[in-house]
């Protein structure tokens, strides 16, 4: 009697079976570590509700009109809520934010419509920074990598280290100085245009420079470690006693390797740029988030400020799992 037609590429151990096992995995991890960062998120903005409480006076006073008397600030005060515990006002603002709704802002509007506004310029900056960064240190790491101990290399790295301690608002005022001042290459502040973002590419210069310098010393640093790991693989070792190029050897044996690394150290620019950016668009007076931020600050507006944080932390918690993905990637699915 003949035995029926069975399908062994779909039974435990086939090759469908193993890309569907690989594949659950890999959905299972993504989702743990969206979860794990919404967790994290949830209680960055916790921490950010008690802060705003913690400080002096509140949004009733702060957006109050010169000379209300203190009915008005107290009916302000029943208005926006802040009669209530602040753990219920939390508690409400995060059920609403699965939706999309950030709440109202102490003057009354909408927190997701004033975000909208200033945010793609903010994207815009930090997205040119995060590309500036990228190029630059990964060109000074590769010229540092192919001199490994020389002069080269040790410039490199002390230069790197040298940036890396400059804060963003310390780089902003030197450009300022240097070019804007003394120069007068670049203009020194931002002017919105009729759409509201900038009217010229050239006032994007100085502000992604500032925010980009600090984050190229870091990385730099990065590249030329992973760099360095992953030089002395054997592979990398054998192509270079096949007497291959040293050139060569960095682009096709050394760099495939040390990329995770590489991602690994600009997703963690990421925030570090979204933060710096508060400072130097205050400094270049760029239509931004920051300018907000700290419109909000001065109004003890809490939920304006959670918002920030919210989109910011969303942008970040993004560009991370993207560099989960591109390390499993090179892993072939390793943890």
């Amino acid at each position: 009697m003949a035995e029926p037609l069975t399908d062994t590429a779909g039974a435990a151990g086939g090759p469908a079976f193993r890309l569907r096992r690989s594949v659950g995995r890999r959905v299972v991890t993504v989702l743990t570590v969206l979860v794990h960062r919404a967790l994290l998120l949830a209680v960055l903005l916790a921490v950010v509700f008690a802060a705003v409480e913690l400080l002096p006076g509140d949004a009733a006073t702060a957006t109050a009109e010169r000379g209300e008397s203190a009915a008005g600030i107290a009916g302000r005060r029943a208005l926006l809520g802040l009669d209530r515990p602040v753990a219920e006002r939390f508690a409400d603002w995060m059920a609403g934010l699965p939706t999309g709704d950030l709440g109202t802002s102490a003057r009354g509007e909408p927190v997701a419509g004033l975000l909208a506004r200033p945010f793609p310029d903010t994207l815009l900056l930090g997205g040119l920074a995060l590309l500036v960064t990228f190029l630059a240190s990964l060109a000074l790491g590769g010229w540092a990598a192919l001199r490994p101990g020389g002069r080269t290399d040790r410039a490199v790295s002390g230069g790197a280290t040298a940036v890396l301690a400059l804060p963003e608002f310390v780089v902003a005022v030197a450009l300022v100085l240097v070019f804007a001042q003394w120069l007068e290459w670049l203009p020194a502040v931002t002017l919105a245009g009729g759409d509201g973002g900038p009217e010229s590419w050239r006032m994007l210069v100085l502000p992604v420079v500032a925010l980009a310098v600090p984050q190229i010393g870091w990385n730099t640093r990065i590249v030329r470690a992973a760099l360095a790991d992953e030089a002395r693989a054997p592979h990398v070792e054998a192509a270079v006693l096949d007497g291959l190029p040293g050139h060569r050897v960095l682009l096709r044996h050394v760099l495939p390797g040390a990329l995770p690394a590489i991602a690994a150290g600009l997703a963690t620019s990421t925030g570090m740029l979204l933060g710096g950016a508060v400072v130097v668009e205050t400094v270049f007076n760029h239509p931004g988030l920051g300018t907000v931020l700290a419109g909000a600050v001065s109004d003890r507006d809490g939920p304006v400020i959670a918002g920030v944080v919210a989109v910011a932390g969303a942008v970040v918690t993004g560009v991370l799992l993207l560099a989960d993905l591109v390390r499993a990637r090179a892993s072939g699915g390793r943890p």
